[in-house]
Parts: C-alpha cells; structure tokens; sequence
C-alpha cells in the first residue's frame, strides 16, 4: 500500500474538490482522486464553459439590438470558433484555479481510475496502467454524471450528441432538435439559435422547462417561440435514422407521427449516475436505481464510505454537491452540521430570459393544502428593467395565507438567477410576508419586484 489517508475522495467536481479542501482545512490528511480533469464536468464541461458559451450569445444579442440602445453597429456576425475558443479558454483557467486551491489547502493530487476495495482501500489505475494501493479511514464518492441516452437514439458523438460534444463542435450546424427542455436543453437550444442554428425543441411533457410553475415554463415557452425556436411539446422521439447526410427523427405527438430533419439532435434528457466500475458490488455498498444510499450526513451501509452529489437522491446540481460535501466532512470531523433541508435548493436556468426558482409551485402548494397568497410583478412595469430594455418576464411569490410563510419563489427575466438567493435565505430564516413588505429594496433595481410582488400578494400594489 502507498499511502494512508485520513480521507480520499474520489471525484473533483464541486462535491469532490470541495470535500477534499474542507477536509483538510479541518486537519485530516487527505487526497482526492481524478480520472481526467480537476473540476469535474462542472468546471470543464457543465456549468462553467456553458455560461461562457451564452454570455456570447448575449452580447452577440446586444449587438443585434444596439440600434434599440441609441448606438449603431454595422457587420456584426457570429464566431463560433472563436465562441468554443473562449469557452474552453474560461474551463481550462477555473480547472487551472482548482488546482491551486487545492495545492493551497494541502490536498495531494492522485490521477487516475478510483475503485474502492475492501478494507478502506482505494485502488487507482493510472493512465499508463499502473495500478497503486491507498488506504484511508474514510472514502467519499463524488463520481458524478453524465449524459443519459434514449434507446431511441443512442450517442454516436457525431449527429447524436450530447451536453459534452455540444460545447465544442468543429462548427456551426445550420439545424439542431434538441430533445428534452431541462436546464442543458433549454440552454444549449437559446445558445444555438442566438448565433443563427434553426433549433427545434422536442419536450415529452406539456410544458419546457417542466419541471418549474406552470406560469415560469408557458412564459419561456411565449419567449422562445418569439425568438424563432419551434417547440414540439407532449411529444416523444420513436427513432433517429442517422444513416443519411441529416438526422431523420421520428416523433409522435397529439397529432400523430412526423419525422423532422436537423444537421445534429443533441440528447438533453439527463443524466446518468457514474457509479459504474468502482467497486460498490464488490464492497457491498448499497444501491436503489442507480443511486447510492445515504443517510442524512451522506453515510453509506459501508462503515467509512460515503457519497455525494449527484450518485445519491436529490438534485443533481453543482451547489447542492458543495452543500453535501460541506455537511458529510464536517461530520466525519466530529462537528455537529444540520442535515441539508433538500426543499429550499435553488434551481436556476441560464438562458434568456433567465429562470430561477426556490420551493413550491403553486400547484404543488394547493396539493399540499395550503391557502395560498399568490403575488406576481411584472418586470415590464420595473423602471429598472424598462431602462435596461430587458422587460420580459416576472417574479412570482407564494406565501401561506395564514402565517406568512414564503412557500415558494419563482422569476423569470434578466438576471433572475442573481436575485433567487434573498428568497432562499427568506426561506431558512423562516422570515414571513410581513418582514418582506417592511425590508427597504433599493430603487431603481430588478431586485425591487421580489417586495413589488409581495405588495401584490397582499393588495397592498403601489407600482401595478
């Protein structure tokens, strides 16, 4: 054996790295495990690259619209070569900054395949073969996910892609159906149709964004249609037929079968644990439908093995891994963390209009038995966000009727994904309606409506 551990970490997204830092921050010698890059798929190939995608998008939007604004801009047109180019330039200097914090927080590096064994043991296979024997008191999981495939159209990396290959295409494709409306469908479909892709989205379910209130997904849905995208809603994928120079997808829908016809189909309809190959049957860790089993401090039925993020029940979201990594360390190290409360995690949409959420739909409340005071205030009657030209969208608050309690929280609209963090904070300081119409909000901001759609739900409106 090669070394011996207090804590290894397998995995380096924002669960593993951060794991591994605050670990060692709280004096245990430790290690984490990367198979590629560190950062995980967040840092290199998730959340950090796509934003930089879309902030082009944006500004390539802004120039569109200049005119709008008072300046004139003439010949603009969109690089995308030079988009992908900044995108991965932007990945590779967070991955460069995880390495040094890491290397700041005195966490050692191993590289290379992580397989747990028995006996607290952690066997990493290196990329030349190499195989090395670690030991270690406690072994957190942070392997992640990737794209989940539909038997329908499995990824070939060339006319079926998924999230990964999206972000770094040799060039443009004049059409796109992107299949499922989650997060990285939604996101990737305003992405390519800003720069002139003609994009259409295949959702199985009524609404896009589905997962979100009704109101937040038919109003998206309003603002992609304007944008030039075509939605296919209530419809599912039968067959892709990528024998052809273009992908020939069948779809059925309330009207019955049609086949459409794009350049690429990118398959946006989740994600897949990876829990595949490193050990959990040969050490006897536990599984419910490709996900580990964790206790509330992220415990496995293993004695010193734990898991995090997106391999274990709950949102598979960057921030929520962090929070995960934060409460399972702080445990193993003696310390006395309080269990994440799972129904106030933030979801946030980074297209545009942005979209933004904290608790409750307004239906799932009514479900619950809630009376409900619902208030909404659109950003078209905002001075702020009529002085930006950016007027679409809404904030929609839910508060139960009778103890003020913020039940849920639901924007769309520029820079919403800024502004959900005063609801979940609202949220956890169990802070009600009253305290929400009596907090001073700074005049002229976008932030302003959250108090504008209390007075709302309240009929106490001055500003609608």
């Amino acid at each position: 054996m090669s070394a011996k551990y207090d804590v290894i970490v397998i995995g380096s997204g924002p669960g593993g790295y951060v794991a591994a830092i605050r670990a060692s921050q709280l004096g245990l010698k430790t290690a984490v495990v990367e198979r590629e890059s560190l950062g995980g798929i967040c840092l290199n190939w998730g959340c950090i690259p796509t934003k930089a995608l879309l902030k082009s998008a944006q500004v390539f939007e802004y120039i569109k619209h200049a005119g709008d604004y008072g300046i004139q801009v003439a010949d603009s047109k969109a690089d995308f070569g030079g988009m992908i180019a900044r995108s991965r330039g932007v990945a590779d200097k967070m991955s460069k900054g995880i390495t040094f914090l890491l290397k700041k927080n005195k966490v050692d590096v191993i590289n290379g395949f992580g397989k747990i064994k028995a006996g607290k043991k952690v066997e990493v296979k290196a990329e030349d073969g190499a195989v090395t024997e670690y030991g270690a008191d406690h072994i957190i999981l942070a392997t992640g996910a990737r794209s989940r495939e539909l038997p329908a159209m499995p990824i070939d990396g060339k006319k079926i892609i998924g999230y990964r290959k999206a972000m770094s295409l040799d060039k443009q494709p004049e059409s796109m159906i992107v299949v499922g409306s989650g997060a990285i469908g939604v996101e990737f479909a305003y992405f390519y149709n800003s720069i002139g892709t003609n994009v259409t989205v295949v959702e199985y379910m009524p609404n896009i964004v589905p997962v979100e209130d009704e109101e937040v997904s038919k109003a998206l849905g309003r603002a992609y249609k304007k944008q030039g995208i075509k939605l296919k809603l209530s419809t599912e994928v039968t067959n892709v037929d990528t024998s052809g120079d273009k992908c020939k997808v069948t779809v059925k829908g309330k009207k019955g079968e049609e086949v459409l016809e794009a350049d690429v189909v990118l398959s946006a309809v989740g994600v897949t644990t990876n829990i595949e190959g490193i050990g959990l049957e040969d050490v006897g860790v536990m599984t419910d439908r490709g996900k580990v089993v964790v206790d509330d401090y992220y415990k496995t039925n293993i004695p010193g093995v734990y898991a995090i993020g997106d391999i274990v029940k709950g949102p598979a979201l960057a921030h929520v891994a962090s929070a995960e990594a934060i409460v399972c360390v702080e445990k193993i190290a003696g310390k006395n963390p309080e269990p994440i409360n799972y129904g106030n995690i933030p979801g946030c949409t980074y297209c545009t209009p942005e979209v933004a959420s904290v608790g409750m739909t307004e239906k799932a409340a009514k479900e619950a038995g809630f009376e409900l005071k619902v208030g909404k205030f659109p950003f078209s009657a905002s001075g702020k966000a009529t002085a930006a030209g950016a007027t679409e969208g809404f904030v929609k608050v839910i508060y139960d009727a009778k103890y003020g309690e913020l039940l849920g929280a639901h924007m769309i609209g520029t820079n919403v994904t800024e502004m959900i963090a005063e609801m979940v904070a609202v949220r956890r300081l169990e802070t009600t309606a009253h305290e929400i119409l009596t907090a001073v909000h700074p005049h002229p901001t976008m932030s302003e409506a959250v108090k504008d759609a209390t007075e709302d739900a309240y009929d106490e409106a001055i500003h609608i």
